[in-house]
């Protein structure tokens, strides 16, 4: 069966159970007229990619506390930043996009990009992907959940993105310290470090008003970036020092017409 088929079948396959509840096997292999092992390998693989979890013959949704929050309404700043970074991408790239709300932003600016593969640790990353009308060939990298950061974390994590190589990585920040680099109140980081090792670009999105705050936990220095996106409200001064850590610095514009409210 073609690789689109395959695909195509798991995604009705996610669908049914998260509409129907946990589901044996023998009715999915029914309702989708296949084997039951072929039903086994599906869901086995659903569960590593962490869209659904394996019961004792079957397989049953997500619990709600593991699903994102409905998405809100996009900060200008946000919605702004996601568009400078869409502009970097070009088709049939892989990328890696980073839990958080300005790096989910960007998946609202992916459509009409063709053959694009995108790995990402966030559900709300995932289910904004699915909902693009050319939906992107979706990787996720399993391993524990992180209420916290509402993302997948830990080692397994890690070792799927080392199976990889991506072009670029999209990722935020709690904070920008102007010397030493991302800064994150989180201290499970080195998801993130790996996912900054698989990437040919790391690209930071980050709104201007976090640039400057000293975090304690380092995330990524200075070294490990090469491009940083980033909102009209930037200062001269900021500008010039992130500058001469040798980023390239991609400065929003202020949409034209904008009100704020």
């Amino acid at each position: 069966m073609p690789k689109r088929d395959t695909a195509q079948r798991r995604h009705a396959i996610l669908a049914y159970v998260n509409e129907h509840g946990e589901t044996p096997v023998e009715t999915l292999a029914s309702r989708f007229a296949i084997s039951e092992v072929t039903v086994r390998k599906d869901l086995n693989t659903l569960e590593r990619s962490g869209l659904l979890l394996r019961r004792y013959g079957g397989a049953a949704p997500l619990p709600q506390e593991m699903l994102a929050e409905p998405a809100q309404a996009l900060s200008p700043f946000k919605q702004a930043i996601a568009r400078a970074a869409r502009a970097r991408i070009r088709e049939h790239n892989r990328i890696i996009v980073d839990s958080g709300t300005t790096t989910a932003a960007l998946i609202g600016e992916l459509g009409g990009l063709r053959g694009l593969v995108v790995m990402t640790n966030s559900l709300a990353v995932a289910g904004a992907l699915r909902e693009l009308e050319s939906e992107p060939a979706l990787l996720m990298t399993g391993g524990t959940w992180d209420p916290h950061s509402e993302s997948f974390q830990g080692q397994v994590a890690e070792q799927v993105l080392r199976a990889y190589d991506f072009d670029q990585l999209f990722v935020g920040a709690d904070g920008i310290d102007l010397e030493r680099g991302t800064t994150t109140y989180n201290e499970l980081f080195g998801l993130t470090r790996v996912m900054a090792e698989v990437a040919r670009e790391v690209v930071v999105m980050v709104e201007a008003d976090k640039i400057g705050r000293r975090i304690p936990n380092l995330e990524l220095p200075w070294s490990r970036i090469d491009t940083l996106v980033t909102d009209w409200r930037l200062d001269d001064v900021s500008a010039a020092a992130i500058e001469r850590q040798d980023v390239a610095l991609v400065v929003a514009p202020e949409p034209v017409g904008r009100i704020d409210v």
